[in-house]
Protein backbone atom coordinates (compact mmCIF):
# COMPACT_ATOMS: atom_id res chain seq x y z
CA UNK A 1 0.00 0.00 0.00
CA UNK A 2 1.61 3.48 -0.87
CA UNK A 3 2.68 5.24 2.25
CA UNK A 4 2.18 9.10 2.33
CA UNK A 5 5.26 10.84 2.79
CA UNK A 6 6.32 14.68 1.71
CA UNK A 7 7.93 15.43 -1.35
CA UNK A 8 11.05 16.05 -1.65
CA UNK A 9 12.34 17.12 -5.20
CA UNK A 10 14.12 20.26 -6.49
CA UNK A 11 12.08 22.74 -7.65
CA UNK A 12 12.36 23.76 -11.71
CA UNK A 13 9.57 26.53 -11.32
CA UNK A 14 7.72 28.41 -9.23
CA UNK A 15 8.18 29.13 -5.03
CA UNK A 16 6.82 27.83 -1.97
CA UNK A 17 4.27 29.85 -0.42
CA UNK A 18 2.28 30.13 2.60
CA UNK A 19 1.45 26.54 3.92
CA UNK A 20 4.19 25.47 1.52
CA UNK A 21 2.50 24.64 -1.49
CA UNK A 22 3.54 25.61 -4.68
CA UNK A 23 2.88 29.05 -6.11
CA UNK A 24 3.87 31.08 -9.32
CA UNK A 25 3.28 34.84 -8.44
CA UNK A 26 5.18 35.64 -11.62
CA UNK A 27 2.61 33.83 -13.82
CA UNK A 28 -0.70 35.96 -15.16
CA UNK A 29 -4.75 34.04 -14.34
CA UNK A 30 -6.77 33.68 -17.74
CA UNK A 31 -9.41 36.47 -17.73
CA UNK A 32 -13.05 35.99 -17.92
CA UNK A 33 -12.97 38.15 -21.20
CA UNK A 34 -10.36 35.64 -22.48
CA UNK A 35 -12.44 32.71 -21.29
CA UNK A 36 -15.22 34.00 -23.48
CA UNK A 37 -13.49 34.96 -26.32
CA UNK A 38 -11.52 31.01 -26.73
CA UNK A 39 -14.96 29.45 -25.86
CA UNK A 40 -16.39 31.62 -28.59
CA UNK A 41 -14.07 30.79 -30.96
CA UNK A 42 -13.75 26.73 -30.10
CA UNK A 43 -17.63 26.51 -30.81
CA UNK A 44 -17.50 28.33 -33.72
CA UNK A 45 -14.69 26.08 -34.65
CA UNK A 46 -17.44 22.78 -33.57
CA UNK A 47 -19.44 24.18 -35.65
CA UNK A 48 -17.70 24.64 -38.70
CA UNK A 49 -16.42 21.36 -38.64
CA UNK A 50 -20.15 19.83 -38.16
CA UNK A 51 -20.55 19.21 -41.93
CA UNK A 52 -17.10 16.71 -41.73
CA UNK A 53 -17.59 15.30 -38.72
CA UNK A 54 -21.73 14.50 -37.76
CA UNK A 55 -21.78 11.29 -39.37
CA UNK A 56 -18.01 10.52 -38.83
CA UNK A 57 -15.34 11.33 -36.17
CA UNK A 58 -12.59 12.79 -35.95
CA UNK A 59 -9.15 11.09 -35.95
CA UNK A 60 -7.38 11.23 -32.62
CA UNK A 61 -4.65 13.55 -34.15
CA UNK A 62 -4.30 16.27 -37.16
CA UNK A 63 -1.94 15.66 -39.47
CA UNK A 64 -0.33 19.16 -40.81
CA UNK A 65 -2.76 21.02 -38.05
CA UNK A 66 -5.76 19.16 -39.84
CA UNK A 67 -8.32 16.37 -38.55
CA UNK A 68 -8.76 13.94 -40.92
CA UNK A 69 -12.32 11.90 -40.81
CA UNK A 70 -13.12 8.53 -39.48
CA UNK A 71 -15.60 5.80 -38.23
CA UNK A 72 -16.54 5.53 -34.90
CA UNK A 73 -14.62 2.65 -34.46
CA UNK A 74 -11.36 3.98 -32.35
CA UNK A 75 -10.98 5.01 -28.42
CA UNK A 76 -10.59 8.59 -28.91
CA UNK A 77 -14.16 8.93 -30.76
CA UNK A 78 -15.83 10.35 -27.83
CA UNK A 79 -13.87 13.33 -27.23
CA UNK A 80 -15.34 14.66 -30.11
CA UNK A 81 -18.73 14.00 -29.18
CA UNK A 82 -17.89 16.07 -25.83
CA UNK A 83 -16.58 19.04 -27.60
CA UNK A 84 -19.87 18.90 -29.56
CA UNK A 85 -22.07 18.84 -26.34
CA UNK A 86 -19.78 21.57 -24.61
CA UNK A 87 -20.15 23.79 -27.59
CA UNK A 88 -24.26 23.50 -27.47
CA UNK A 89 -23.80 24.31 -23.54
CA UNK A 90 -22.07 27.19 -24.06
CA UNK A 91 -24.00 28.87 -27.45
CA UNK A 92 -27.70 26.74 -27.40
CA UNK A 93 -27.17 26.33 -31.24
CA UNK A 94 -29.86 23.56 -32.17
CA UNK A 95 -27.52 22.57 -34.93
CA UNK A 96 -24.86 21.07 -32.39
CA UNK A 97 -27.92 18.90 -30.02
CA UNK A 98 -29.05 17.58 -33.57
CA UNK A 99 -25.51 16.70 -34.06
CA UNK A 100 -24.98 15.35 -30.87
CA UNK A 101 -27.97 13.53 -30.97
CA UNK A 102 -26.78 11.80 -34.29
CA UNK A 103 -23.55 10.77 -32.25
CA UNK A 104 -25.45 8.85 -29.74
CA UNK A 105 -26.95 6.78 -32.36
CA UNK A 106 -23.73 6.02 -33.70
CA UNK A 107 -22.65 4.88 -30.16
CA UNK A 108 -25.57 2.50 -29.63
CA UNK A 109 -24.78 1.10 -32.88
CA UNK A 110 -21.60 0.61 -31.91
CA UNK A 111 -22.28 -1.06 -28.16
CA UNK A 112 -24.82 -3.00 -29.21
CA UNK A 113 -22.33 -4.81 -32.50
CA UNK A 114 -19.65 -4.26 -30.04
CA UNK A 115 -17.38 -2.37 -32.68
CA UNK A 116 -13.86 -2.27 -31.04
CA UNK A 117 -14.83 -1.96 -27.60
CA UNK A 118 -13.18 -5.04 -25.88
CA UNK A 119 -10.68 -2.25 -23.77
CA UNK A 120 -10.76 -0.28 -21.06
CA UNK A 121 -12.03 2.91 -22.76
CA UNK A 122 -15.30 2.77 -22.45
CA UNK A 123 -15.24 5.82 -20.51
CA UNK A 124 -13.31 8.02 -22.52
CA UNK A 125 -16.30 6.40 -25.02
CA UNK A 126 -19.29 6.89 -23.41
CA UNK A 127 -18.56 9.47 -20.46
CA UNK A 128 -18.75 13.19 -22.83
CA UNK A 129 -20.49 11.93 -26.17
CA UNK A 130 -23.74 9.39 -23.97
CA UNK A 131 -23.77 10.22 -20.36
CA UNK A 132 -23.52 13.54 -21.57
CA UNK A 133 -26.10 13.65 -24.00
CA UNK A 134 -28.54 12.34 -21.37
CA UNK A 135 -27.21 14.98 -18.90
CA UNK A 136 -28.12 17.58 -21.21
CA UNK A 137 -30.73 16.63 -23.32
CA UNK A 138 -32.41 13.52 -21.68
CA UNK A 139 -31.22 11.21 -24.55
CA UNK A 140 -32.70 7.89 -23.21
CA UNK A 141 -30.38 6.20 -26.28
CA UNK A 142 -27.35 7.99 -24.66
CA UNK A 143 -28.05 6.29 -21.01
CA UNK A 144 -28.98 2.94 -22.89
CA UNK A 145 -25.97 2.89 -24.68
CA UNK A 146 -23.82 4.58 -21.57
CA UNK A 147 -25.54 1.10 -19.35
CA UNK A 148 -24.16 -0.68 -21.89
CA UNK A 149 -20.59 0.71 -21.82
CA UNK A 150 -20.65 0.32 -18.40
CA UNK A 151 -21.61 -3.35 -18.74
CA UNK A 152 -18.73 -3.95 -21.07
CA UNK A 153 -16.48 -2.54 -19.03
CA UNK A 154 -16.43 -4.54 -15.73
CA UNK A 155 -16.12 -7.49 -17.96
CA UNK A 156 -12.42 -6.29 -18.35
CA UNK A 157 -12.37 -6.55 -14.08
CA UNK A 158 -9.56 -9.13 -12.38
CA UNK A 159 -11.11 -10.43 -9.44
CA UNK A 160 -7.75 -11.82 -8.89
CA UNK A 161 -5.77 -8.59 -8.65
CA UNK A 162 -8.67 -6.60 -7.93
CA UNK A 163 -8.33 -3.95 -11.10
CA UNK A 164 -9.65 -3.51 -15.06
CA UNK A 165 -7.61 -4.95 -17.47
CA UNK A 166 -6.25 -2.08 -20.11
CA UNK A 167 -5.54 -4.14 -23.01
CA UNK A 168 -5.18 -7.30 -24.89
CA UNK A 169 -6.82 -10.76 -24.21
CA UNK A 170 -7.94 -11.44 -20.63
CA UNK A 171 -5.88 -14.98 -20.53
CA UNK A 172 -2.40 -13.11 -21.84
CA UNK A 173 0.09 -12.80 -18.67
CA UNK A 174 1.74 -10.07 -20.95
CA UNK A 175 -1.29 -8.34 -20.52
CA UNK A 176 -2.59 -8.89 -16.94
CA UNK A 177 -1.99 -4.69 -15.97
CA UNK A 178 -3.91 -1.25 -15.44
CA UNK A 179 -2.80 1.98 -17.07
CA UNK A 180 -2.98 5.12 -15.14
CA UNK A 181 -5.54 6.16 -18.07
CA UNK A 182 -8.21 3.72 -16.46
CA UNK A 183 -9.02 6.53 -13.26
CA UNK A 184 -10.66 8.34 -16.06
CA UNK A 185 -13.04 5.39 -17.40
CA UNK A 186 -14.67 4.56 -13.95
CA UNK A 187 -16.91 7.58 -13.53
CA UNK A 188 -18.37 5.69 -16.35
CA UNK A 189 -19.51 2.73 -13.46
CA UNK A 190 -20.31 4.98 -10.96
CA UNK A 191 -22.85 7.18 -12.98
CA UNK A 192 -24.40 3.27 -14.04
CA UNK A 193 -24.27 2.70 -10.16
CA UNK A 194 -26.48 5.76 -9.59
CA UNK A 195 -28.51 5.54 -12.34
CA UNK A 196 -29.42 1.94 -11.69
CA UNK A 197 -28.74 1.15 -8.36
CA UNK A 198 -26.62 -1.81 -9.06
CA UNK A 199 -23.52 -2.00 -6.48
CA UNK A 200 -21.73 -4.21 -9.04
CA UNK A 201 -20.44 -0.91 -10.54
CA UNK A 202 -19.58 0.72 -7.51
CA UNK A 203 -17.80 -2.20 -5.57
CA UNK A 204 -15.42 -3.00 -9.13
CA UNK A 205 -15.14 0.98 -9.72
CA UNK A 206 -13.76 1.35 -5.85
CA UNK A 207 -11.38 -1.96 -5.95
CA UNK A 208 -9.95 -0.54 -9.49
CA UNK A 209 -9.00 2.85 -7.85
CA UNK A 210 -7.66 1.31 -4.54
CA UNK A 211 -5.12 -1.17 -6.70
CA UNK A 212 -4.50 1.84 -8.96
CA UNK A 213 -3.43 4.48 -6.45
CA UNK A 214 -1.47 1.79 -4.19
CA UNK A 215 0.96 0.47 -7.13
CA UNK A 216 0.98 3.54 -9.85
CA UNK A 217 2.27 5.98 -7.47
CA UNK A 218 5.97 5.79 -7.43
CA UNK A 219 7.37 7.24 -3.81
CA UNK A 220 8.53 10.84 -5.26
CA UNK A 221 4.70 10.95 -6.34
CA UNK A 222 5.64 10.44 -10.03
CA UNK A 223 3.64 7.76 -11.66
CA UNK A 224 4.33 4.73 -13.88
CA UNK A 225 2.23 4.42 -17.00
CA UNK A 226 1.37 1.12 -16.10
CA UNK A 227 1.39 -1.77 -13.52
CA UNK A 228 1.89 -5.27 -13.96
CA UNK A 229 0.33 -8.19 -11.74
CA UNK A 230 1.12 -11.39 -11.50
CA UNK A 231 -1.70 -13.49 -13.16
CA UNK A 232 -1.54 -16.43 -10.49
CA UNK A 233 -1.68 -14.58 -7.15
CA UNK A 234 -2.64 -11.14 -8.14
CA UNK A 235 0.30 -9.78 -6.00
CA UNK A 236 1.76 -6.29 -8.00
CA UNK A 237 4.87 -7.36 -10.49
CA UNK A 238 6.44 -4.05 -11.53
CA UNK A 239 5.78 -0.73 -13.53
CA UNK A 240 6.80 0.07 -17.18
CA UNK A 241 6.06 2.76 -19.69
CA UNK A 242 4.20 2.17 -23.06
CA UNK A 243 4.30 5.82 -23.98
CA UNK A 244 6.73 7.86 -21.79
CA UNK A 245 10.27 8.63 -22.45
CA UNK A 246 11.51 5.62 -20.19
CA UNK A 247 10.31 3.41 -17.31
CA UNK A 248 11.46 5.28 -14.75
CA UNK A 249 10.40 8.70 -15.79
CA UNK A 250 6.92 10.17 -15.97
CA UNK A 251 4.64 10.49 -18.89
CA UNK A 252 3.40 14.16 -18.65
CA UNK A 253 -0.16 12.85 -19.85
CA UNK A 254 0.00 10.07 -17.42
CA UNK A 255 0.86 12.53 -14.49
CA UNK A 256 -1.79 14.49 -15.61
CA UNK A 257 -4.42 11.49 -15.84
CA UNK A 258 -3.15 11.31 -12.08
CA UNK A 259 -4.35 14.68 -10.82
CA UNK A 260 -7.44 14.47 -12.15
CA UNK A 261 -8.14 10.86 -11.86
CA UNK A 262 -7.12 11.15 -7.99
CA UNK A 263 -10.06 13.97 -7.84
CA UNK A 264 -12.28 12.19 -9.30
CA UNK A 265 -11.78 9.08 -7.13
CA UNK A 266 -11.91 11.74 -4.14
CA UNK A 267 -15.33 12.82 -5.49
CA UNK A 268 -16.74 9.30 -5.78
CA UNK A 269 -15.66 7.61 -2.46
CA UNK A 270 -14.71 10.68 -0.22
CA UNK A 271 -11.73 8.93 1.16
CA UNK A 272 -9.53 11.87 2.66
CA UNK A 273 -6.27 9.03 1.85
CA UNK A 274 -6.80 10.92 -1.71
CA UNK A 275 -6.49 14.40 -0.61
CA UNK A 276 -2.06 14.05 -0.08
CA UNK A 277 -1.82 11.52 -2.56
CA UNK A 278 -3.40 14.18 -5.12
CA UNK A 279 -1.81 17.31 -3.86
CA UNK A 280 1.64 15.53 -4.05
CA UNK A 281 1.05 13.95 -7.46
CA UNK A 282 0.19 17.07 -8.70
CA UNK A 283 3.01 18.87 -6.80
CA UNK A 284 5.26 16.23 -8.83
CA UNK A 285 3.58 17.68 -12.07
CA UNK A 286 3.89 21.39 -11.15
CA UNK A 287 7.51 21.32 -9.82
CA UNK A 288 8.49 19.94 -13.65
CA UNK A 289 6.92 22.11 -15.72
CA UNK A 290 8.68 24.79 -18.10
CA UNK A 291 8.82 28.27 -17.81
CA UNK A 292 5.67 28.36 -19.66
CA UNK A 293 3.97 26.00 -17.41
CA UNK A 294 2.71 24.05 -20.47
CA UNK A 295 4.65 20.54 -20.36
CA UNK A 296 6.74 18.22 -22.40
CA UNK A 297 5.63 14.85 -23.90
CA UNK A 298 7.63 13.81 -20.53
CA UNK A 299 8.56 15.34 -17.18
CA UNK A 300 12.06 13.99 -18.14
CA UNK A 301 12.18 17.44 -20.45
CA UNK A 302 12.02 21.21 -19.42
CA UNK A 303 13.28 24.50 -20.85
CA UNK A 304 16.39 24.36 -23.90
CA UNK A 305 14.91 20.86 -24.51
CA UNK A 306 14.00 20.08 -28.43
CA UNK A 307 11.72 17.53 -27.62
CA UNK A 308 8.09 18.11 -28.16
CA UNK A 309 5.45 19.52 -25.99
CA UNK A 310 2.32 17.95 -25.02
CA UNK A 311 -0.48 20.87 -24.53
CA UNK A 312 -3.37 18.37 -23.51
CA UNK A 313 -1.28 17.68 -20.41
CA UNK A 314 -1.94 21.28 -19.41
CA UNK A 315 -5.53 21.29 -19.68
CA UNK A 316 -6.31 17.52 -18.51
CA UNK A 317 -4.02 18.64 -15.18
CA UNK A 318 -6.37 22.06 -15.08
CA UNK A 319 -9.43 20.35 -15.35
CA UNK A 320 -8.10 17.87 -12.42
CA UNK A 321 -6.88 20.78 -10.00
CA UNK A 322 -10.54 22.77 -10.37
CA UNK A 323 -12.16 19.26 -10.03
CA UNK A 324 -10.94 18.96 -6.27
CA UNK A 325 -11.14 22.42 -5.81
CA UNK A 326 -14.59 21.67 -5.00
CA UNK A 327 -13.69 19.56 -2.14
CA UNK A 328 -11.17 21.49 -0.06
CA UNK A 329 -10.87 24.14 2.21
CA UNK A 330 -11.17 27.85 1.08
CA UNK A 331 -7.46 27.94 1.20
CA UNK A 332 -6.56 25.45 -0.79
CA UNK A 333 -9.23 25.63 -3.11
CA UNK A 334 -8.50 29.13 -4.05
CA UNK A 335 -4.63 27.96 -4.64
CA UNK A 336 -5.28 25.06 -7.14
CA UNK A 337 -7.86 27.28 -9.09
CA UNK A 338 -5.26 29.95 -9.24
CA UNK A 339 -2.88 27.51 -10.42
CA UNK A 340 -5.18 26.35 -13.32
CA UNK A 341 -6.18 29.70 -14.40
CA UNK A 342 -1.97 30.53 -14.83
CA UNK A 343 -1.73 27.41 -17.20
CA UNK A 344 -4.95 27.64 -19.37
CA UNK A 345 -3.67 31.24 -19.52
CA UNK A 346 -0.67 30.29 -21.25
CA UNK A 347 -2.56 27.56 -23.17
CA UNK A 348 -4.78 30.21 -24.26
CA UNK A 349 -2.16 32.66 -25.46
CA UNK A 350 0.86 30.29 -26.45
CA UNK A 351 -1.44 27.05 -27.79
CA UNK A 352 -4.59 27.80 -28.87
CA UNK A 353 -5.70 27.85 -32.78
CA UNK A 354 -6.80 31.37 -33.47
CA UNK A 355 -7.35 30.87 -36.83
CA UNK A 356 -9.31 28.50 -38.68
CA UNK A 357 -7.26 28.29 -41.64
CA UNK A 358 -3.90 27.43 -39.55
CA UNK A 359 -6.16 24.29 -38.09
CA UNK A 360 -9.74 22.57 -38.04
CA UNK A 361 -8.38 21.62 -34.39
CA UNK A 362 -8.71 23.85 -30.68
CA UNK A 363 -5.00 23.46 -29.55
CA UNK A 364 -2.15 22.59 -31.57
CA UNK A 365 1.82 21.14 -29.49
CA UNK A 366 0.15 18.22 -28.57
CA UNK A 367 1.72 14.60 -28.23
CA UNK A 368 0.07 11.53 -28.81
CA UNK A 369 2.27 9.05 -29.23
CA UNK A 370 6.26 9.84 -29.51
CA UNK A 371 8.82 6.66 -29.55
CA UNK A 372 12.17 7.19 -27.98
CA UNK A 373 15.00 4.37 -27.57
CA UNK A 374 13.31 3.31 -24.14
CA UNK A 375 9.50 2.78 -25.16
CA UNK A 376 7.77 0.70 -27.55
CA UNK A 377 5.64 3.50 -28.97
CA UNK A 378 4.63 4.26 -32.29
CA UNK A 379 5.49 7.85 -33.81
CA UNK A 380 2.57 9.55 -34.45
CA UNK A 381 0.38 12.46 -33.74
CA UNK A 382 3.29 14.54 -32.40
CA UNK A 383 3.32 18.03 -32.39
CA UNK A 384 -0.44 17.96 -33.54
CA UNK A 385 -3.27 18.77 -32.62
CA UNK A 386 -5.61 16.24 -30.56
CA UNK A 387 -8.70 15.23 -30.01
CA UNK A 388 -8.73 14.78 -25.91
CA UNK A 389 -6.51 17.80 -26.08
CA UNK A 390 -9.19 20.00 -27.63
CA UNK A 391 -12.12 18.31 -25.58
CA UNK A 392 -9.93 19.05 -21.81
CA UNK A 393 -9.32 22.45 -23.37
CA UNK A 394 -12.84 23.31 -23.70
CA UNK A 395 -14.00 21.25 -20.72
CA UNK A 396 -11.48 23.68 -18.17
CA UNK A 397 -12.48 26.85 -19.70
CA UNK A 398 -16.39 25.65 -19.58
CA UNK A 399 -15.21 24.85 -15.60
CA UNK A 400 -13.77 28.45 -15.03
CA UNK A 401 -16.80 30.05 -16.42
CA UNK A 402 -19.95 28.58 -14.87
CA UNK A 403 -20.79 25.56 -11.83
CA UNK A 404 -20.53 23.21 -14.27
CA UNK A 405 -22.22 19.42 -14.63
CA UNK A 406 -19.72 17.07 -15.37
CA UNK A 407 -19.83 14.74 -18.18
CA UNK A 408 -17.87 12.44 -15.99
Amino acid sequence: MLQIQVLRVKLRRGRKGVGGMLTFPDKKEITTEEIQKALDFSSMQVIRNLDIFTDSFQKAYSENGFYQPIPNNYWTTGFWTGEIWLAYEHTGDNRLKDAGERQIDSFLERINKKIEVDHHDMGFLYSPSCVAGYKLIGSQKGREAAIKAADQLITRFHPVGEFIQAWGPMDAPENYRLIIDCLLNLPLLYWAFEETGEEKYKEIADKHIHTALANVIREDYSTWHTFFFDMKTGAPDHGATCQGYRDGSAWARGQAWGVYGTALAYKYTHRDSYLPIFKNVCEYFLTHLPEDMVPYWDLEFTDGSNEPRDSSSASIAACGMLEMAKYLEKEDAVHYTRIAKQIMKSVYENYAVKDEKQSNGLVLHSTYSNHSPYNTCNHYGVDECNSWGDYFYMEALTRLIKDWRLYW
